[in-house]
Protein backbone atom coordinates (compact mmCIF):
# COMPACT_ATOMS: atom_id res chain seq x y z
CA UNK A 1 0.00 0.00 0.00
CA UNK A 2 1.61 3.46 -0.85
CA UNK A 3 1.93 5.65 1.47
CA UNK A 4 -0.59 8.04 0.89
CA UNK A 5 -3.68 5.15 0.86
CA UNK A 6 -1.96 4.07 4.30
CA UNK A 7 -2.13 7.49 5.24
CA UNK A 8 -5.79 7.77 4.58
CA UNK A 9 -6.58 4.85 5.96
CA UNK A 10 -5.26 5.38 8.98
CA UNK A 11 -7.06 9.63 8.96
CA UNK A 12 -10.47 7.13 8.06
CA UNK A 13 -9.73 4.77 11.31
CA UNK A 14 -9.36 7.70 13.67
CA UNK A 15 -12.33 10.40 12.85
CA UNK A 16 -14.24 7.37 14.33
CA UNK A 17 -12.32 6.64 17.30
CA UNK A 18 -12.05 10.52 18.31
CA UNK A 19 -15.54 10.65 17.83
CA UNK A 20 -16.24 7.96 20.34
CA UNK A 21 -13.32 8.57 22.64
CA UNK A 22 -12.07 12.18 22.12
CA UNK A 23 -7.85 12.43 22.22
CA UNK A 24 -7.71 9.92 24.88
CA UNK A 25 -7.00 7.25 22.75
CA UNK A 26 -4.17 4.95 21.90
CA UNK A 27 -2.19 4.36 18.55
CA UNK A 28 -2.54 0.32 19.31
CA UNK A 29 -6.76 1.19 18.98
CA UNK A 30 -6.35 3.18 15.97
CA UNK A 31 -3.78 0.40 14.68
CA UNK A 32 -6.38 -2.37 15.22
CA UNK A 33 -8.96 -0.23 13.90
CA UNK A 34 -7.65 0.54 10.78
CA UNK A 35 -5.84 -3.34 10.19
CA UNK A 36 -2.73 -2.39 10.33
CA UNK A 37 -0.19 -3.43 12.82
CA UNK A 38 0.63 0.09 15.01
CA UNK A 39 4.40 0.43 13.76
CA UNK A 40 2.56 1.31 10.16
CA UNK A 41 1.59 4.36 12.17
CA UNK A 42 4.68 5.64 12.17
CA UNK A 43 5.98 5.13 8.96
CA UNK A 44 3.27 7.36 8.01
CA UNK A 45 3.06 10.08 10.43
CA UNK A 46 6.06 11.12 12.76
CA UNK A 47 3.93 11.23 15.86
CA UNK A 48 0.05 10.05 17.75
CA UNK A 49 -0.07 13.75 17.81
CA UNK A 50 0.40 14.22 14.11
CA UNK A 51 -2.18 11.78 13.17
CA UNK A 52 -4.61 13.04 15.65
CA UNK A 53 -4.21 16.50 14.04
CA UNK A 54 -4.52 15.25 10.30
CA UNK A 55 -7.48 13.44 11.54
CA UNK A 56 -9.08 16.57 13.27
CA UNK A 57 -8.42 18.36 9.71
CA UNK A 58 -10.63 15.80 8.30
CA UNK A 59 -13.64 15.68 10.61
CA UNK A 60 -13.98 19.21 10.25
CA UNK A 61 -13.64 19.05 6.44
CA UNK A 62 -16.91 21.33 4.91
CA UNK A 63 -16.79 19.36 1.70
CA UNK A 64 -19.44 16.86 2.18
CA UNK A 65 -21.19 19.60 4.26
CA UNK A 66 -21.02 21.92 1.15
CA UNK A 67 -22.18 19.79 -1.28
CA UNK A 68 -25.48 18.16 1.01
CA UNK A 69 -26.15 22.11 1.04
CA UNK A 70 -25.56 22.58 -2.95
CA UNK A 71 -27.77 19.27 -2.81
CA UNK A 72 -30.82 20.50 -1.51
CA UNK A 73 -33.76 21.23 -3.99
CA UNK A 74 -34.44 24.99 -5.03
CA UNK A 75 -37.89 24.34 -5.81
CA UNK A 76 -38.67 23.59 -2.30
CA UNK A 77 -40.10 26.77 -0.51
CA UNK A 78 -37.74 28.46 1.79
CA UNK A 79 -38.77 27.03 5.09
CA UNK A 80 -38.15 23.85 3.64
CA UNK A 81 -35.12 24.48 2.26
CA UNK A 82 -33.47 25.53 5.67
CA UNK A 83 -35.20 23.05 7.74
CA UNK A 84 -33.34 20.26 5.23
CA UNK A 85 -30.08 22.11 6.16
CA UNK A 86 -30.67 22.57 9.64
CA UNK A 87 -30.96 18.97 9.28
CA UNK A 88 -27.90 17.79 7.96
CA UNK A 89 -25.59 20.55 9.76
CA UNK A 90 -27.12 19.58 13.14
CA UNK A 91 -26.05 16.31 12.63
CA UNK A 92 -22.95 17.28 11.56
CA UNK A 93 -22.43 19.46 14.22
CA UNK A 94 -23.78 16.76 17.00
CA UNK A 95 -21.23 14.31 15.32
CA UNK A 96 -18.01 16.28 15.78
CA UNK A 97 -19.54 17.88 18.79
CA UNK A 98 -16.85 15.63 21.23
CA UNK A 99 -14.15 17.40 18.91
CA UNK A 100 -14.33 20.89 19.76
CA UNK A 101 -12.61 20.22 22.82
CA UNK A 102 -9.74 18.80 21.15
CA UNK A 103 -8.39 21.42 19.09
CA UNK A 104 -7.49 23.24 21.94
CA UNK A 105 -5.48 20.74 23.01
CA UNK A 106 -3.92 20.01 19.49
CA UNK A 107 -4.55 22.38 17.76
CA UNK A 108 -3.24 25.78 19.94
CA UNK A 109 -0.39 26.81 18.20
CA UNK A 110 -1.59 25.29 14.10
CA UNK A 111 -2.10 28.71 12.14
CA UNK A 112 -3.11 26.20 9.27
CA UNK A 113 -6.03 24.40 11.30
CA UNK A 114 -7.22 28.25 12.45
CA UNK A 115 -7.41 29.45 8.88
CA UNK A 116 -9.12 26.30 7.52
CA UNK A 117 -11.54 26.16 10.64
CA UNK A 118 -12.44 29.85 9.50
CA UNK A 119 -12.11 28.90 5.90
CA UNK A 120 -14.95 25.90 6.92
CA UNK A 121 -17.14 28.37 8.51
CA UNK A 122 -17.11 30.64 5.81
CA UNK A 123 -18.17 28.17 3.31
CA UNK A 124 -20.62 26.58 4.77
CA UNK A 125 -22.57 29.74 5.38
CA UNK A 126 -22.02 30.48 1.73
CA UNK A 127 -23.59 27.50 0.86
CA UNK A 128 -26.57 28.74 3.79
CA UNK A 129 -26.83 32.04 2.11
CA UNK A 130 -27.00 30.02 -1.45
CA UNK A 131 -30.23 28.62 -0.49
CA UNK A 132 -31.97 31.63 0.56
CA UNK A 133 -30.56 33.80 -2.09
CA UNK A 134 -33.62 32.98 -4.28
CA UNK A 135 -36.03 34.66 -1.14
CA UNK A 136 -33.68 37.80 -0.59
CA UNK A 137 -36.74 40.28 -1.26
CA UNK A 138 -38.29 38.50 1.67
CA UNK A 139 -35.73 38.69 4.31
CA UNK A 140 -35.09 41.39 6.86
CA UNK A 141 -31.39 40.45 6.27
CA UNK A 142 -29.02 39.98 3.85
CA UNK A 143 -28.65 36.15 2.98
CA UNK A 144 -25.27 35.94 4.27
CA UNK A 145 -25.86 37.76 7.53
CA UNK A 146 -28.99 35.39 7.89
CA UNK A 147 -26.85 32.35 6.94
CA UNK A 148 -24.58 33.13 9.80
CA UNK A 149 -27.18 33.86 12.76
CA UNK A 150 -28.78 30.16 11.63
CA UNK A 151 -25.41 28.83 11.86
CA UNK A 152 -25.41 30.27 15.65
CA UNK A 153 -28.70 29.16 16.64
CA UNK A 154 -27.71 25.29 15.64
CA UNK A 155 -24.10 25.87 17.14
CA UNK A 156 -26.27 26.80 20.54
CA UNK A 157 -28.50 23.66 20.27
CA UNK A 158 -25.83 21.43 19.75
CA UNK A 159 -23.37 22.79 22.14
CA UNK A 160 -25.26 23.25 24.99
CA UNK A 161 -22.05 24.87 27.10
CA UNK A 162 -22.02 27.89 24.50
CA UNK A 163 -25.95 28.93 25.56
CA UNK A 164 -26.47 31.22 28.61
CA UNK A 165 -29.46 29.24 29.92
CA UNK A 166 -31.25 26.11 29.27
CA UNK A 167 -32.54 26.02 25.17
CA UNK A 168 -35.27 23.31 25.93
CA UNK A 169 -35.29 20.87 23.38
CA UNK A 170 -35.32 23.12 19.93
CA UNK A 171 -35.94 20.80 16.67
CA UNK A 172 -35.26 21.90 13.70
CA UNK A 173 -38.33 23.18 12.76
CA UNK A 174 -38.13 25.67 15.19
CA UNK A 175 -34.79 26.85 14.80
CA UNK A 176 -36.07 27.58 11.16
CA UNK A 177 -39.42 29.20 12.85
CA UNK A 178 -37.10 30.97 15.10
CA UNK A 179 -34.99 32.54 12.30
CA UNK A 180 -38.08 33.08 9.86
CA UNK A 181 -40.71 34.08 12.37
CA UNK A 182 -38.84 35.05 15.44
CA UNK A 183 -40.21 34.10 18.78
CA UNK A 184 -43.68 35.90 19.07
CA UNK A 185 -46.40 33.26 18.65
CA UNK A 186 -48.77 35.79 16.65
CA UNK A 187 -46.93 39.90 16.12
CA UNK A 188 -47.78 42.05 18.37
CA UNK A 189 -49.87 44.96 17.05
CA UNK A 190 -47.57 47.83 15.52
CA UNK A 191 -47.28 50.93 17.77
CA UNK A 192 -49.87 53.65 16.34
CA UNK A 193 -47.41 56.49 14.45
CA UNK A 194 -49.65 59.29 15.57
CA UNK A 195 -48.71 60.65 18.71
CA UNK A 196 -51.40 60.79 21.86
CA UNK A 197 -53.15 63.92 22.13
Amino acid sequence: MAPEDRRAVLIAATVPLLRAHGTALSTRQIAEAAGVAEGTIFGVFPDKASLLRAALMSAFDPRSAVDALAAIDPALDLRERLRRAVTLLREGMSANARLMAAPRELMADDAEFHQRMFDSRRRIAAGLAALMEPDRDRLRRAPEAAAHLLLMLIAVRVHHGLAMGDFGDMDDEEIVSVLLDGLLVRPLPTPSTESAP
